[in-house]
């Protein structure tokens, strides 16, 4: 039961972090002139969504291993008929959502944050392929994301 909630609540957490990042961070990234200001802006709200997004997604692949284990005892002997197909099916995009988080939270948010701190300078250019990376990455994470919870509410 608390796995449940756990699961529930980091659910609410990653998708909510991927969502504000889509439609309040990116956006407001757009109606601001200069860049210095932009980049200050991106650096220090992806040092808040980084660690929220990849935190909230480590609990929920633990809280769903969690359940995991519970569908095993429920199931027994018949759990690889009963939900094996829909499980893989559901493993297979949840690793594929890792993948896609981790990269955009550290190969991309991190990355920027680092050469931000140190002063590294950045061409408008570098800034808009960095946000134009952002955003491709959060939709995948939306699209991976819905479709991994449609097969768990099958599960369920």
């Amino acid at each position: 039961m608390l796995s449940s909630w756990l699961h529930l609540v980091a659910f609410a957490a990653y998708v909510g972090s991927v969502i504000g990042l889509w439609v309040f961070l990116l956006p407001k990234l757009s109606t601001t002139e200069d860049p210095q200001q932009k980049l200050r802006f991106l650096a220090s709200s992806l040092k808040i969504y980084n660690p929220v997004q990849t935190g909230a997604l480590g609990l929920l692949v633990m809280s769903g291993a969690f359940q995991i284990t519970h569908l095993k005892e429920t199931y027994r002997e018949l759990f690889l008929k009963q939900v094996g197909f829909t499980l893989s099916l559901k493993l297979i995009l949840s690793f594929l959502l890792v993948m896609v988080s981790v990269y955009q939270a550290m190969g991309v948010g991190h990355r920027f944050v680092r050469r931000h701190e140190t002063g590294e300078p950045f061409s408008s250019r570098d800034l808009q392929s960095i946000i134009r990376r952002l955003q491709v990455l959060a939709a995948a994470m939306l699209l991976l994301v819905l479709m991994t919870a449609w097969l768990g509410f099958t599960l369920g």
